[in-house]
C-alpha cells in the first residue's frame, strides 16, 4: 500500500502543469508569452468581424446573397496563396518583421471597408484582407516553431486555447453591436477589429527575433554527420585521405514544390481539416434541413467546441510528444470523424430528442477530431520538412487548411448533404481511409533513409 501510494504521488508529480501555469511560463519564455497575448487579441477582433461581416455586407453595404457568397468565396481562394507566400518570404526575411507587416496590412484593408461600397473594390479589399489573415497565421506558427523548439506541440496547444478564448470574446462583443444594429454600430465593430491588429503588431514588435533570420530554427554551428560520414571520416584520418564531405540536404531539396513526398502529405492533409466545415456548416445545415431537432440548438455547437478546446487541448497535446505520436493522432482523427458522420446520418431518422442527442454528440466528436488535427497536422508538417528549408515547406503545408476552407463547404453542401445519410457515411469512410494512408506515408518518410530530421551521431543511440 505504501509503495502504491508513492508511485501515485510520483505520477502526479510528473503531470504537465495546468493551463494557467503553462500560459504563465510557456515554451519560449517571454517572447512566447507576448505572442500568445497578441494572438488572443487578434482572434478577439477576428471573432467580432466573423460574427458581423455577413450582416454588414447585407444590411449596410446592400449586397444580395449571391454577391456575399462570391465575396467570401473569392476571399477564401485568395487566402490559399497567403501561406506559401509567407513561407517563401520567411526564408529570406525575419519572421517578426513579416508578421508585423501582415498585421498592418490587415489594419489598412479593414479600415478601407468603412469607405468602400463598390462591389469590385470590395472584392479586392476582402481578398487582400484574407490573404493577410492566412499569412499571419502561418507566420505565427513559424515564429512559435523557432522560439518553442522541441516543445512546439505544447505551444500549439496553448495557442489553440488562447485563440478559441479570443474568438469567444469577440463573438460576445459582436453580439452587443448586432443588437444595436445601426450603421454606426457596425463601424464600431470594424474599428474594434482594426484596433486588435494594431495592438497585435505593437506586441509582436516587443518580441525578439531569434537567431538565423528567416530560418525557422537557428542553424547549428557544427553539422551533425550521418553514420556513414562519421565512419568515412575515421577511415580517412587513419589512412591520411581527406574525409568525405558532410551529408547534404535531405531528399526534397530546398523547394517543397519539387518534393513529391511532402506534396503528397499536404494533399492528404486537406481532408484532415474537414472537421472545421463539418462543425461550422455541415451540422447546422443538416439540423435545419434533414432533422426534427429544434433550431435553438445551433448555438450550443459553438459553445461545446469553444469550451472543450480551451479545457482539453493542452491535455490532448501532452499525449503527442513526437512525430510518431502525431501519426497515431492522424489515425484517431479518421476514426473520430467516421463516428461523427455516422451520428449525423442517424440523426435524420430519429425524433426531436434523438436527433438532438445525436447532433450534440456529433459536435463533441467533431471537436475531438479538431483536437487531434491541431496537434498532428503541424507536428508532421514540421517533422517531415528539411530543417534548413522549413519556412518554405511549412508555408506550403499551410495551404491544406486554406484549400479546405474554400472547397469543404462546397463538398458538404453540394455532394455529401445532397446524397443524404449515405453521403455522411461515405464521407466518414473516406476520411478514415485517407487518415490511414497519411499515417502510413508519414511513417515511411520518417523512417526512410532520407528522413528530414538530422541523422543521429554514431556515438549515441539515444540522441
Amino acid at each position: 500500500m505504501r509503495r502504491g501510494g508513492e508511485i501515485r504521488k510520483a505520477r502526479r508529480g510528473e503531470r504537465e502543469p495546468g493551463l494557467v501555469a503553462q500560459l504563465r511560463r510557456p515554451p519560449g519564455g517571454r517572447d512566447a508569452r507576448i505572442m500568445l497575448l497578441a494572438q488572443l487579441l487578434d482572434r478577439a477582433g477576428t471573432g467580432v468581424w466573423a460574427a458581423a461581416c455577413v450582416l454588414y455586407f447585407t444590411f449596410v453595404i446592400g449586397l444580395d446573397a449571391g454577391q456575399v457568397g462570391l465575396l467570401l468565396g473569392a476571399s477564401g481562394v485568395a487566402g490559399i496563396a497567403g501561406s506559401p507566400l509567407a513561407g517563401h518570404l520567411a526564408d529570406r526575411f525575419p519572421v517578426r518583421s513579416l508578421l508585423i507587416g501582415a498585421h498592418l496590412l490587415r489594419l489598412v484593408t479593414l479600415c478601407l471597408l468603412l469607405v468602400v461600397t463598390d462591389f469590385a473594390l470590395l472584392l479586392c479589399v476582402v481578398a487582400v484582407t484574407h490573404l493577410g489573415d492566412r499569412a499571419a497565421k502561418t507566420l505565427e506558427m513559424l515564429f512559435a516553431t523557432r522560439v518553442a523548439g522541441e516543445r512546439r506541440v505544447t505551444y500549439q496547444a496553448l495557442s489553440r486555447s488562447s485563440a478559441n478564448a479570443g474568438y469567444a470574446l469577440g463573438a460576445g462583443l459582436a453580439a452587443i453591436g448586432l443588437a444595436v444594429g445601426t450603421r454606426g454600430a457596425y463601424h464600431v465593430l470594424i474599428l474594434a477589429n482594426a484596433l486588435s491588429f494594431l495592438v497585435a503588431a505593437a506586441l509582436v514588435w516587443r518580441t525578439r527575433e531569434p537567431r538565423g533570420r528567416g530560418l525557422v530554427a537557428a542553424p547549428s554551428p557544427v553539422p551533425v554527420p550521418a553514420p556513414a560520414t562519421a565512419t568515412g571520416a575515421a577511415t580517412g584520418a587513419a589512412t591520411g585521405a581527406p574525409a568525405p564531405a558532410p551529408a547534404q540536404a535531405p531528399a526534397g531539396g530546398r523547394s517543397p514544390w519539387r518534393d513529391r513526398g511532402y506534396l503528397r502529405f499536404v494533399l492528404l492533409d486537406i481532408p484532415m481539416n474537414l472537421d472545421d466545415s463539418i462543425l461550422g456548416i455541415g451540422i447546422p445545415l443538416w439540423l435545419v434541413s434533414r432533422t426534427s431537432a429544434p433550431h435553438e440548438l445551433i448555438p450550443a455547437f459553438l459553445v461545446i467546441n469553444t469550451v472543450l478546446v480551451v479545457v482539453l487541448q493542452l491535455r490532448v497535446s501532452a499525449k503527442v510528444r513526437d512525430a510518431r505520436g502525431a501519426t497515431r493522432a492522424v489515425a484517431l482523427y479518421g476514426l473520430t470523424t467516421l463516428l461523427c458522420c455516422a451520428l449525423l446520418a442517424a440523426a435524420a431518422d430519429g425524433g426531436a430528442w434523438a436527433a438532438s442527442a445525436a447532433l450534440l454528440a456529433a459536435a463533441v466528436l467533431a471537436t475531438a477530431a479538431e483536437l487531434m488535427r491541431s496537434v498532428s497536422s503541424w507536428e508532421l508538417a514540421v517533422s517531415l520538412a528539411p530543417r534548413e528549408a522549413r519556412a518554405s515547406y511549412l508555408g506550403v503545408a499551410g495551404m491544406a487548411q486554406s484549400v479546405q476552407k474554400s472547397a469543404g463547404p462546397l463538398l458538404l453542401t453540394g455532394v455529401v448533404m445532397a446524397a443524404g445519410p449515405a453521403g455522411w457515411l461515405a464521407l466518414g469512410t473516406a476520411v478514415a481511409g485517407l487518415s490511414l494512408l497519411q499515417r502510413r506515408f508519414s511513417l515511411r518518410r520518417l523512417e526512410g533513409p532520407a528522413a528530414p530530421s538530422a541523422a543521429p551521431a554514431p556515438t549515441s543511440t539515444a540522441a
